[in-house]
This record gives C-alpha cells, sequence and structure tokens, in this order.
C-alpha cells in the first residue's frame, strides 16, 4: 500500500484518540501503520530533500488540521485527546474531511464554494508536500530554460561548459589546470580531459553532442567514441549529449562489463548536474521555515504544573 495523505489520517487518528484517551505524537505511528498495513521501508520512508519521515509528517499534519478545526484538543505539549467536538463528529466520519476544509477556509478568511472538491484536490498535501511540489514544478522549468540556453551557444562553448560541470562535481579536485578543451583539430574523437591527479596519470575523457532534442546519440557513436578511448589509452569516459541515448547505444555501454568505465549523461540529467551544481545559475530566493525550539519551551513552566494538576 502506499503511504496515505494526511487527510486519509484524520479518521484513524481521531478514532485512536476515541479509544486511548491520550497519546503523544509518536505513540501514532505504530499503530496508525498498522491500521494501513504499512511496510517497514513505507513506514520509514523519508522525503528526498532528507527533511523527516513522509508517514509521520502526515501525522503532524492530520494532528494540526484537526487541532485548528477543534476536533481535538492539547492539554499539554505533544499531547493530544479528543474533543467533545472531535466525538460528536466521529460520530459521521464521513463528513470529517469537509468540516475540516470548511474551518480552515473560515480562518482564512475565505468560504469554499465546494468543499469536498478542495478536500480531495487542495487537502490532500501537507502545506510542506505543498512547497516541495512547487519547488519542483520550478525546477522542471528550469531544466528546459538550461537545455533550451544550451543549444543557443556554440559547440565550443558546450564543450567548455561541461569541462567546468565535471570540475564543479569534484573531479579533478584542487589541480590547477584540471580541466582542458581539447583542439578541434586532430582530436581523436575527444573534446575534453579531467586530469583526476597532479601528475597526470589519471584522466576522465569527454565527448560532448549539442544535439536537438529531437536527435537521439546512437549505438555507433558510443562504439566510435569507445574506439577513441582506446587509442588514448584510457578506459574512463563521459559521453555528454543534449538529446537522448537510443537503446542500443545504452545496451552497448552497459555491455562494456567493466572494460571501460563509460557514463552516458543525457540532456535531462545534464541539466539536473547544471542546476545541482549551480553552473550558470544563482540563487532566486532563500526560504527559511521554522519550528519551535523543544528544549526552549519544555524549560518554562507549564500553567497546568502551577496549578498543582
Amino acid at each position: 500500500m502506499t503511504i496515505p495523505k494526511h487527510d486519509e489520517i484524520r479518521v484513524p487518528a481521531l478514532s485512536l484518540l476515541s479509544e486511548r484517551g491520550q497519546l503523544k505524537l509518536s505513540e501514532f505511528e505504530a499503530p496508525l501503520a498498522k491500521h494501513f498495513a504499512l511496510s517497514e521501508d513505507e513506514l520509514h520512508e523519508e522525503y528526498e530533500s532528507g527533511n523527516g519521515k513522509i508517514f509521520y509528517d502526515r501525522i503532524s499534519w492530520a494532528l494540526s488540521y484537526m487541532n485548528m478545526a477543534g476536533l481535538l484538543k492539547k492539554p499539554k505539549r505533544g499531547v493530544y485527546e479528543i474533543s467533545s467536538l472531535g466525538t460528536e463528529k466521529l460520530a459521521s466520519p464521513d463528513g470529517i474531511n469537509d468540516f475540516v476544509v470548511a474551518e480552515f477556509a473560515k480562518k482564512q478568511k475565505s468560504k469554499p464554494s465546494k468543499p469536498s472538491q478542495l478536500a480531495t484536490n487542495q487537502d490532500s498535501l501537507t502545506p510542506q508536500e505543498e512547497l516541495y511540489a512547487s519547488a519542483e514544478k520550478i525546477r522542471g522549468s528550469r531544466y528546459q530554460e538550461i537545455i533550451d540556453t544550451v543549444l543557443s551557444k556554440t559547440p565550443r562553448e558546450f564543450e567548455k561548459l561541461v569541462v567546468l560541470l565535471l570540475q564543479k562535481m569534484g573531479y579533478g579536485g584542487e589541480i590547477k589546470g584540471s580541466g582542458v578543451v581539447t583542439s578541434y583539430t586532430n582530436d581523436g574523437g575527444i573534446d575534453g580531459i579531467i586530469k583526476e591527479d597532479v601528475l597526470g596519470l589519471g584522466r576522465i575523457h569527454i565527448q560532448a553532442k549539442r544535439y536537438a532534442q529531437a536527435n537521439s546519440v546512437g549505438r555507433e557513436e558510443i562504439q566510435k567514441f569507445v574506439g577513441a578511448l582506446a587509442v588514448a589509452q584510457s578506459n574512463k569516459g563521459v559521453f555528454i549529449t543534449t538529446s537522448t541515448f537510443s537503446q542500443g547505444a545504452v545496451s552497448y555501454a552497459e555491455s562494456l562489463n567493466g572494460a571501460t568505465t563509460l557514463i552516458l549523461i543525457d540532456g535531462q540529467q545534464l541539466a539536473t548536474y547544471l542546476y545541482e551544481y549551480g553552473v550558470g545559475l544563482q540563487v532566486e530566493q532563500t526560504i527559511q521555515i521554522k519550528k519551535l525550539d523543544s528544549e526552549f519551551w519544555d524549560s518554562m513552566e507549564n500553567e497546568a504544573n502551577k496549578a498543582g494538576l
């Protein structure tokens, strides 16, 4: 089973509170994982950003929305219990998501015309996941901009670009002049070279093909490059293109069985690397997301403790 969205977690979490009274956030994880029949991998799966476990985060948001809607309350920090309103609404569980959406809309000073549609389309993602999704959309549009821009430059500039990219990725280390773009004449099918050590004993040879995205690189071109590597007495090569590789080209590269280490980088992967390593890009905006400092707040005396409760 796939990991449930946070709106799918609400009713089971509310039912759990109705059965058990008070629960800490961490105490929801195991019984809800059992309820949804999650595997160990699904239970511990993390966001690609590395910012925590997905299921645990969605439980937290499910509880936050229900707390905001008055379906549960927090008698003390980090502890949840069902409210009288929550008990009332739990009698008709099918209406809980629409109720939460409507209550959220009221607090946002807007009135949804179709709450059920909002619950299906908007409320299935947590705010954090919406942020990630928006970032991915922006990233995807930037990838296409990158490729379009690369295709507007000369083949020579493309060769310089891929050498610079490999250096940014850490190949060549701190070696001065580790990246070289070969001359057009007598390059032997090698467009660039990365020196891996000071003496140049280890070298990575590069071929760069600035092709329109509709034109794929075929097996024959990969074979020619492998031949050029043999002439250069090299067993390390990187073939980079702005387009794609045919299945024949990919199969041939995989069939080398380690005799020659050949890495194929297509246009999508190229754009991804240029983006991740900031080659020709700059940070447009930084958004800070903050959370409560547990140690700071836990060091303060609670009102319930002060009253001797």
